[in-house]
């Protein structure tokens, strides 16, 4: 204790002999220069003491030392925690410590002030941080920043007021605030944004280029420092352009403040040089900082350490914290190809806090990083490049830490995590010298959920590939903003299969799902499967009806569409895929609600399925041509009043060959059904006599009975009692695995409809010179003959309705059905089937 009490002393003479002379100049560890006071404190006694010439009867009590030390800090501008520069701790001439103060000197030594020196008042100020920062700079915007390899040299002068009585900046006790607690929302600036706009457009137009002027005027109602900034700024962005001509060298560059107001246009020392004047008039601090950028011209993996300084931008010191401001990128975006400057207003480079700057902002001097632990240029040239609308977004990017991405057996991935649904794309170029290829999406798997984003790389070939990653608000219109963009190195390319290409780039579920009535899914971007048969279920939230496509390299358009069917139920969306090939296949689903009544189906999702070795379906195998979106019962058989299907799968597997599927008509609706296969060798006999409709009241009957193994399509037509032209309403998919065969059924005609049901014979084929037993329900029919050699009538059986009795089949080539009806003519008769009659092992009937 005692050592430190004579060491502190020793100082405290030292510095007295030091400081005799007024004006005395410090220089700090930082390089940093402070006034230092040449007046000897004088020692403090209880009583009365002057302050400014005046005398007062109180008695001011001096803080302890170690109160000083403890409550002070020595920060970089804007931050609260203390560096960690030795420097010694100084006792005020005329202070004596007692035992207590001692105790807490000692306690605290480990708090040793940076460079801080004493105020004439005794008190502890901060040194002031270099403020020579003008070298050469490149002027650059947001996401089209550009830079300016020609800012001017200049110092930064400061109002009388602005300055400490010693020249330094006073440190603050707390931290500098982050911007959303400096301000809730830019709205709170609506009024002084309003008047703003309003008044430059009016100054324009009267010619007034005066910077002091021009500031007063615009900071009329202006109270704080925060709104006079605010009007500096909106004035800034909203009446200065981009002089894209002077920086790509056309024309003169335009720097200075006079002809940046009176050309509206500059570079970026322009913008910083004019915020600095017009803030000087108003009594706001500003400096003018220079550094490094990461702006349109800039191309990932260019070292900064070899080029000289390309930006200028603004520190301002609000309340004792500084903060940063760049009005050059909060403009709007130039586009250097086009020799174009967009006006894009951007409040994110207002006050951007420190950690999110230094993403695209390198100072030249460290210390206006305003970070508790300043960066690198290396690490700086490392860092990712990251535009507004990255954090505008809240995106966190997990993989990678850097922007050079190498891939690892040709693979590499991209990943990030947001709060809100958003969208995402992308677009990759290879590097070849000064020209570049833009790839298509076959390189890159992108898959997107409400909180998650993975870009999954596969670079074709080994090189050099440049990625740049979009993204904006799900369910938005408009274009994809830029956010992040990487440096790819391709030793060697994957030996895996290429991506199949994808037009939307995302994969999955879309973002807009929930919106177009899906509900969330368990199916993964990318589904792999074992098998070469798949079944997708989509649920729903409304009836929907769905639309697939499907796409593989080996398959031409009409096989890709035999291998999907669809079907759209109330609660959910089914599609069963067929592969015939390994590999990779691309799903698209789109959907449409029921009740619209246009044809445009809208984008909902697409999958990637990954048929690995397997059962593939033979190519012969695959469904049958022409089948249309509605497949199975679901929402277009409700539409029409058909319920209650035997067989509610679009999908039917026989193994004898035969299938009766019953349903009920409760709207009455005239039907008919049709079956149909691919044509490669024709039956025998017509293939649409192998299925045949029966009503009974309500209930419908389809009995289906087919000649060979196959694949086959069984349509549902149907329209009110007196239409003729039936409209479809849906299909099945009838695969028959039974290599033996059925007879066709009896040829129907049109009068064959409501109330008619054939119970015997079920066949069509009739067997020559035999007995056969009719037996048939013919609703309202006044008498039922069958024509043959002669005319059989039936007989009605009271009981059961039925029209009963035996017809010799003689040897005659048909026997025909028919009946009359009440409100037909007298012995009028109305045909409904026609049975063929075989003929005999000599040719005989």
């Amino acid at each position: 204790m005692g050592a430190v009490i004579t060491r502190l002393r020793k100082r405290g003479k030292n510095k007295k002999a030091k400081s005799k002379k007024k004006g005395k100049r410090v220089i700090s560890k930082k390089g940093g220069v402070t006034p230092q006071s040449s007046k000897r404190r004088p020692k403090e006694s209880t009583g009365r003491r002057r302050s400014n010439g005046t005398q007062t009867n109180q008695t001011k009590q001096r803080k302890p030392l170690t109160e000083v030390f403890t409550n002070t800090s020595d920060e970089r501008p804007g931050e609260s925690t203390p560096k960690n520069d030795k420097e010694e701790e100084v006792e005020p001439v005329g202070t004596r410590l007692n035992d207590s103060q001692r105790s807490k000197k000692t306690s605290t030594r480990g708090r040793k002030s940076n460079g801080a020196q004493r105020s004439q008042k005794g008190h502890l100020v901060e040194k002031r941080p270099l403020n020579d920062i003008c070298t050469k700079t490149e002027d650059t915007t947001d996401a089209g920043q550009i830079s300016d390899n020609n800012v001017q040299q200049r110092g930064t002068k400061l109002r009388a007021s602005q300055r400490s009585k010693k020249g330094s900046i006073r440190r603050r006790k707390s931290s500098r605030k982050l911007k959303k607690h400096l301000f809730p929302s830019p709205a709170v600036f609506s009024e002084i944004d309003a008047h703003v706009i309003k008044t430059g457009e009016e100054l324009r137009r009267k010619r007034i280029f005066s910077v002091k002027a021009i500031t007063q005027a615009i900071t009329v109602g202006a109270v704080t420092d925060l709104q006079k900034l605010r009007a500096i700024w909106i004035w800034l962005c909203h009446n200065i352009e981009y002089d894209v001509s002077g920086y790509l060298g056309f024309t003169e560059k335009i720097t200075s403040p006079e002809r940046v107001i009176e050309t509206g246009r500059g570079v970026c020392c322009g913008y910083s040089s004019l915020c600095q004047q017009m803030c000087s008039e108003v009594g706001v601090e500003c400096r003018e900082v220079t550094g490094h950028s990461k702006g349109a011209s800039y191309r990932p993996g260019v070292d900064s350490q070899a080029t000289e300084s390309n930006h200028a931008w603004n520190a301002v010191n609000l309340r004792g914290h500084w903060y940063l401001l760049d009005s050059c990128w909060g403009a709007g975006n130039a586009d250097l190809a086009k020799r174009l400057f967009t006006k894009c207003y951007k409040e994110f480079y207002f006050l951007t806090d420190p950690e999110k700057f230094i993403s695209s902002h390198y100072p030249d001097n460290p210390e206006w990083q305003l970070l508790r632990q300043p960066v690198t240029l290396e690490e700086f040239q490392k860092m990712v490049q990251k535009t507004s609308m990255f954090f505008q977004l809240e995106l966190t990017l997990h993989h990678p830490r850097h922007f050079l991405i190498v891939t690892e057996n040709g693979e590499s991935t991209i990943s990030m995590t947001f709060p809100e649904p958003l969208e995402f794309s992308y677009k990759i170029c290879q590097r070849s010298g000064s020209q570049s290829k833009v790839l298509n999406s076959s390189a890159a798997l992108l898959t997107v959920t409400e909180t998650h984003m993975k870009l999954q790389l596969r670079p074709p070939t080994r090189g050099t590939f440049d990625v740049t990653v979009y993204a904006k608000t799900a369910n938005t219109s408009g274009d994809y903003p830029e956010v992040c963009n990487f440096l790819m190195d391709c030793p060697s390319p994957s030996s895996l299969e290429n991506f199949p290409e994808n037009p939307s780039q995302s994969w999955g579920l879309g973002q807009n799902a929930k919106s177009l009535g899906l509900k969330p899914c368990q199916y993964e971007a990318e589904i792999l499967l074992d098998s070469g048969s798949f079944e997708m279920v989509l649920q729903t939230t409304r009836p929907l009806m769905m639309l697939c496509q499907l796409s593989h390299k080996n398959l031409d358009k009409s096989q890709a569409k035999r291998c999907i069917t669809t079907q759209s139920e109330p609660d959910q969306l089914s599609c069963h895929v067929l592969c015939p090939y390994i590999g990779y296949y691309h799903l698209a689903v789109f959907v449409k609600d029921c009740e619209s009544d246009g044809t445009t189906y809208n984008p909902a999702g697409n999958f990637l399925l990954h048929c690995r070795a397997g059962a593939l379906i033979s190519i012969n195998k695959l469904f049958p041509p022409d089948l249309s979106n509605d497949c199975g019962p679901g929402n277009s058989t409700l539409k029409v009043g058909l319920i209650n299907f035997s067989h509610t799968r679009a999908l039917i597997n026989t193994q004898n060959g035969q299938c009766n599927i019953t349903f009920r008509n409760q709207n009455g609706l005239n039907l008919s059904a049709a079956l149909s296969r691919e044509e490669r060798q024709q039956p025998k006999y017509p293939i649409s006599r192998y299925v045949l409709l029966s009503c009974d009241e309500q209930e419908v009957t389809v009995s289906v009975a087919l000649p060979e193994a196959g694949v086959y399509r069984l349509s549902l037509f149907g329209g009110s009692a007196n239409q003729t032209n039936l409209s479809h309403i849906c299909d099945f998919v009838l695969r028959n695995h039974w290599d033996g065969g059925w007879p066709p059924f009896p040829l129907s005609y049109s009068t064959w409809n409501e109330g008619c049901v054939l119970y015997e014979p079920s066949a069509g084929l009739l067997e020559p010179m035999s007995k056969v037993r009719f037996c048939v329900k013919v609703r309202r029919a006044k008498e039922v003959i069958v024509i043959g050699q002669n005319h059989t009538k039936l007989t009605r059986n009271q009981e059961s309705q039925m029209w009963e009795g035996e017809v010799l089949t003689a040897t005659v080539p048909h026997l025909k059905l028919a009946a009359s009806f009440p409100g037909k003519a007298n012995g009028m008769l109305d045909i409904l089937l026609c049975f063929d009659v075989l003929k005999t092992p000599n040719g005989m009937r």
